[in-house]
This record gives C-alpha cells, structure tokens and sequence, in this order.
C-alpha cells in the first residue's frame, strides 16, 4: 500500500505509470465518491488532475495495514503543502494471489453518528 500511496504523490505521470504498473492488475478498479474508473491509464489520468488541484498537497498513510482473504483496508490523510491537514479518508482494497491491487473503494472522512 505504500508503493500506492506514493503513486499518489508522484507528480511526474511516467514515474506515477511506472509504479502503478508494478502493483496495479490490468483491468483494476477505483472507485470514490467523485471516480468510477478502470485501468491504469485511466488511474495515472485521474490522480494527475487530483494533483493538480492540490499542488504540493501529499497523501499519508495513518494507520497499519489490515488484511486477510485477499481484502485489505488502511486510513489516510491529505497533507495540503502549508501542512494543513484534511479529514482522513479510507480505502479498502482487494488483492490478487500474486499481489496487485485488483479494486480500490475509498471514502473520505468520517463517518457520521448515528
């Protein structure tokens, strides 16, 4: 998950499609609540425009990684480049037998109260 998350703060879109490539299954998924796409072409795309709306903003990983049966989750954050910091968010994650990233659902922030 670490090689993913630095996919995300990679603003160089060849080195971003060189990491995706290495941890990302041919017709994986993303999906949050503004993305619904498939493909590494179309996940190199779309966290370029994410970054270009947040120019030196990082993405971190705030918590361990929990996994078992193929599935994984991990909480992370935004760091805006004046150190800011934005609600955390959740991605859950599933992953293949030779370890790629097969579907990634995120969400962000927390959740409400009942």
């Amino acid at each position: 998950m670490d090689r993913y998350c630095e996919a995300w703060n990679e603003p160089d879109s060849t080195k971003r499609k060189q990491i995706l490539r290495e941890i990302w299954a041919e017709n994986a998924t993303y999906t949050d609540p503004r993305a619904d796409l498939s493909g590494l072409e179309q996940l190199v795309t779309h966290i370029g425009k994410i970054l270009a709306g947040r120019p030196g903003a990082k993405i971190i990983r705030t918590s361990t990684v929990d996994s078992h049966h193929g599935l994984a989750r991990f909480a992370w954050r935004v760091v805006q480049a004046d150190g800011t910091l934005l609600p955390e968010g959740i991605d859950f994650a599933e992953v293949s037998s030779d370890g790629k990233l097969l579907r990634i659902v995120g969400f962000f922030g927390p959740l409400a109260a009942q």
